[in-house]
């Protein structure tokens, strides 16, 4: 069996009865990633005051148990070509050459079908775990990526001076627990719009390369950014907890990242998307109190030879479904305590154009996938794709406001509670929800 060895006493010190580690500890990386920080707990290895710290992050993990994880398409999908009106006539009309066939498409109701290349989607439809919303989308009709992608992970639509994201008020509307250095991560380079705010949030491209020996000039500059935002708070609560975060972040780091195994028979695609998800199940095993994880994909502008059942879109339809399936396995039973949503700034034209693509429309297909979700059903309000149906007479129309969507994703897996604060203006309560979960 693999071990994860402590070889300089002097990382921690002493050990718990106060006298000098003068041996090497060693810890099981295959206990410490089963069970977590607690694996740790109780050995010669901790500090008391980090095992002290250990068991309140424990205690809240028991206590919330359930995470919520945002995915957004970049580019804007073209939720048509992902989940299919293959019944539809105008829908094959406008589509002479990127359409997917009837016999091509993966049923799911008799009206709608999964693209072919989402077979990985389909056990999960059928066993009650995914849940389609059809025609969703923002009220604003922009088609600039960059002002599309900002009011979405703004939360509002329309508004440009907003200056937090929607998913960092719902954690400030969740509770005022002892807050976590891992609550709410991005798996990326920088914090996205979405988490931005006054909740602390952290960007991990890569957990081998995240160092936290320190700030200085050998350190990474996300660990000197991770410690900075500790150093520099007000949060006298934040603050006093900083030390303590830091040392739990080397006990991720001796587990040995780069020697994580998902469970068995779990494969994740090689790919940016599929190891960003495998790092999120990673951290959400070693019960570090994450509660919201972010992850986005790219390259969904398919404006030429976007393809069919086959080619450019349905090869990122392949990777995006697989490592979300994937991530769906590795977490095990925890997987249903898990929801994960995803979303893209709009969708595509219902006309192919010219150049056998589409070009930037208005209404989406959002997933949402959970272990609390009422899956195996696509939800929504279906406007049609008859011409006089069209948005402006060339998009889909939306009729479910994606805020919709994410105010109950953040009520029932947050605790979110004020849906007012996380989404100003919109018309959203508990009373418009589409009943996902």
């Amino acid at each position: 069996m693999a071990k994860t060895i402590f070889t300089d006493a002097s990382d921690w010190g002493c050990d718990m009865g106060g006298r000098d580690v003068a041996r090497r500890n060693t810890v099981t990386r295959r206990g410490f990633m089963r069970n977590g920080a607690l694996a740790l707990v109780g050995t010669s290895v901790i500090p008391s005051f980090l095992t002290r710290s250990i068991y309140a992050e424990m205690q809240k993990a028991s206590v919330n148990k359930k995470k919520l994880v945002v995915v957004f398409q970049r580019g804007a999908c073209d939720g048509l070509n992902v989940v299919v009106p293959y019944q539809e006539k105008n829908y094959y009309t406008m589509r002479p050459s990127i359409a997917i066939k009837q016999n091509e498409v993966l049923d799911l109701n008799g009206f709608f079908g999964l693209h072919p290349q989402m077979a990985a989607f389909k056990p999960l439809y059928d066993q009650g775990h995914l849940a389609i919303v059809h025609a969703a989308g923002s009220p604003d009709p922009s088609r600039s990526h960059f002002d599309a992608q900002d009011y979405m992970e703004s939360g509002t639509p329309g508004v440009k001076v907003t200056q937090d994201g929607w998913l960092n008020r719902a954690l400030q509307s969740a509770h005022e627990d002892k807050p976590s250095a891992f609550r709410a991560v991005a798996l990326g380079t920088q914090v996205p719009r979405t988490l931005q705010g006054k909740v602390p949030a952290i960007a991990v491209a890569n957990l081998q390369d995240f160092s936290v020996a320190g700030k200085g000039p050998q350190t990474s500059p996300i660990s000197n950014a991770f410690q900075s935002m500790y150093d520099e708070s007000t949060d006298a609560m934040l603050h006093g907890t900083g030390q303590e975060t830091f040392e739990a972040v080397k006990m991720l780091k001796a587990a040995d990242p780069a020697s994580y195994k998902p469970a068995a028979g779990v494969v994740y695609p090689n790919g940016a998307f599929g190891n960003s998800l495998k790092q999120v199940a990673q951290l959400m095993k070693a019960n570090l109190g994450v509660e919201a994880a972010f992850s986005d994909i790219g390259g969904w502008d398919t404006h030429q030879n976007q393809g069919a059942a086959n080619g450019q879109l349905a090869n990122r339809l392949k990777e995006f479904s697989e490592s979300i399936a994937a991530f769906w396995k590795d977490m095990g039973d925890e997987a249903e305590n898990i929801t994960l949503v995803t979303m893209s700034e709009f969708g595509r034209t219902a006309r192919q154009n010219g150049t056998g693509g589409t070009d930037h429309g208005h209404a989406n297909v959002m997933f949402v996938l959970g272990g609390a979700v009422k899956g195996g059903k696509v939800y929504g309000k279906w406007p049609g794709l008859s011409d006089d149906q069209l948005n402006e007479g060339r998009d889909l129309k939306v009729t479910t406001d994606f805020r919709n969507v994410l105010a109950e994703a953040a009520y029932k897996s947050l605790g979110a509670r004020n849906l007012q604060a996380i989404f100003p203006g919109a018309p959203v309560d508990p009373g418009t929800f589409l009943n996902l979960a």
